[in-house]
């Protein structure tokens, strides 16, 4: 069995592969602060909720957008599980052919998404990644990776209204009935997720007129796909552990 660890601002996102299949996952906010013995120790924590042996892991691959906590995160792994985990960098085979100015500006995420989704998909992509920043990156038909577009992210802006006007509350971000809102929290609502759906829509298109690719197939992941994806015309498919997905076939491809 493979670990794989997705490490955002945000959340990091764990999971236990047996073969190709996922069968457990986790969640669990980020924390730079935490030392490598909170995490070895939740780490076993999880294994047993769910009886499985440490000594039935056979690998781990970590992707991580978050340098501060890696020390911690490596040391608990070799510690707790006496493993050295893959870490997503330079030196790792993806598969990818990286079309960028530095490719080592890409985030770890963008290039395990962009692994899993041409994986699956076998076509030209345009990946929509709802994390803490919304990212889209483009992926050709040979499966290089083109560039994309990075805007913030749904949580970003919803906390900046909170935090930058004095009356303005903190609110659930779902999405709401009707585009003109009745009261504060409903009108808040209606402008993340449209003004998200309308931003999704207009960048997608701009994308496939600079790209000229035929066919295009566009595919969301993170937190909050399904609610954008319900609204977008844009969006044909949501897959909502691509991240974990790329993690494992990487891991694969360096294994072999």
């Amino acid at each position: 069995m493979v670990f794989v660890i997705d490490v955002g601002n945000t959340n990091i996102v764990l999971g236990i592969y047996k073969g190709n299949e996922l069968i457990d996952y986790w969640r669990m906010g980020t924390d730079k602060n935490r030392s490598a013995d909170e995490l070895g120790l939740f780490f076993l924590t999880l294994f047993r909720s769910q009886q499985i042996e440490i000594d039935s892991i056979d690998g781990v691959i970590i992707s991580s957008v978050v340098p501060p906590i890696m020390y911690s995160l490596e040391h608990a792994i070799r510690k707790y599980m006496n493993k050295i985990p893959l870490i997503i960098g330079p030196g790792i085979k993806t598969g990818l052919n990286l079309k960028y100015d530095n490719p080592k500006e890409i985030g770890a995420d963008r290039i395990v998404n962009a692994v899993a989704a041409f994986e699956i998909y076998k076509s030209p992509l345009i990946i929509v990644d709802f994390g803490t920043a919304t990212t889209f990156c483009l992926i050709s038909v040979k499966g290089e990776y083109l560039g994309g577009v990075i805007c913030p992210g749904i949580k970003i802006s919803s906390e900046a209204l909170f935090q930058h006007t004095a009356k303005l509350p903190r609110i659930e971000i779902i999405k709401s009935n009707n585009v003109i809102g009745k009261n504060t929290v409903s009108s808040m609502q209606s402008g993340l997720i449209n003004g998200f759906v309308g931003q999704v829509d207009y960048i997608v298109k701009k994308i496939k007129k600079e790209s000229k690719f035929d066919k295009i197939k566009v595919v969301a992941t993170g937190g909050l796909a399904n609610i954008i994806a319900e609204e977008t015309s844009e969006i044909d498919d949501v897959n909502s552990f691509l991240t974990l997905e790329g993690l494992r076939i990487i891991y694969r491809r360096n294994r072999e």
